[in-house]
């Protein structure tokens, strides 16, 4: 999978979550300059709006705390595109302390897994009849140390570490692109994850002790050793528009830089099917089948 091959958009249509500002933001301009019909999923009703109308494409809200709002985006995705080239999971968020969401979960597991899981499969069907599928999905290094427990998926036991929690989510993140690979073997579709590196984006908005930091002068001198959100969204412009995906497929990679992953559970075959086994159950989902092969 080379640096240098690059797909044409035009035609194609991709879906981008947490696409009012940062990495989603900017993936959103770049995908729109390609060609591509722009669907930009986002929380904020001003910041979508004004990104869709930048891009040309159309705004679609979404509150990932409640996973009816998810299936109402997925209802409305799959009536307003009558195809789906690109589902690029990127929405995702880190909290200062334990919340819950509408459903019951921890609200850091819910946004930046159960949700995008969730969309995923009900968007599976439009992408499978697609020539050339792709689902993207923003990981973090902080997977690296953390670990999974399916017996304590919302974080309940112990004390609440904002961190840990996130770094988990994300290993759950690899994990489901791993299995995700398995389960749509012998479709059009595949998948990837990236870490973006170090990026000034809006993921902190909902701890209020980071948001505080990073606006003392630490934190903005901080910022400006932090990547571009324009350069966070590289390896997902990358992975999105390659002309051949399949080196990639189940595989996360460190920006453009293909790595094994470091944390032996990320590398767990059989804890993937667990976790996507679990996670259709927490979210009232029953297995994807993919067409046959044609």
């Amino acid at each position: 999978m080379t640096h240098d091959s690059v797909r044409d958009l035009r035609g194609k249509t991709v879906v981008i979550t947490g696409a009012s500002a940062g990495i989603g933001e900017a993936a959103a301009h770049r995908f729109a300059e390609l060609g591509a019909t722009v669907a930009v999923v986002g929380r904020s009703p001003e910041k979508t709006a004004a990104v869709a109308a930048a891009v040309g494409g159309r705004a679609h809200l979404v509150d990932y705390g409640s996973l009816d709002d998810v299936r109402r985006l997925a209802a409305d995705l799959l009536t307003a595109y009558e195809r789906i080239d690109v589902l690029a999971n990127n929405a995702g968020a880190i909290f200062g302390s334990r919340k819950t969401s509408a459903d019951g979960h921890e609200m850091t597991f819910q946004v930046n897994h159960l949700a995008p899981f969730l969309l995923t499969n009900l968007l599976l069907d439009r992408l499978a009849e697609a020539t050339d599928a792709r689902v993207i999905n923003t990981g973090s290094s902080q997977y690296r140390k953390r670990h999974l427990d399916l017996d304590d998926l919302d974080s309940a036991e112990g004390n609440y570490h904002n961190l840990r929690v996130y770094g988990t989510s994300k290993l759950a993140t690899i994990l489901f692109t791993r299995e995700l690979a398995h389960r749509v073997r012998g479709t059009a579709i595949t998948t990837a994850a990236f870490h973006p590196g170090a990026v000034a984006t809006e993921v902190t908005r909902d701890n209020a002790w980071q948001q505080k930091l990073m606006k003392s002068p630490l934190g903005k001198a901080f910022q400006v050793a932090l990547r571009t959100p324009a350069q966070g969204a590289d390896p997902l412009l990358w992975l999105a528009t390659s002309a051949d995906p399949r080196p990639a497929n189940g595989a996360y990679f460190h920006r453009l830089k293909h790595e094994d992953p470091r944390n032996p559970q990320a590398r767990d075959q059989h804890l993937a099917r667990q976790l996507w086994e679990r996670s259709a159950e927490l979210t009232g989902l029953e297995a994807f089948s993919p067409p046959s092969p044609q």
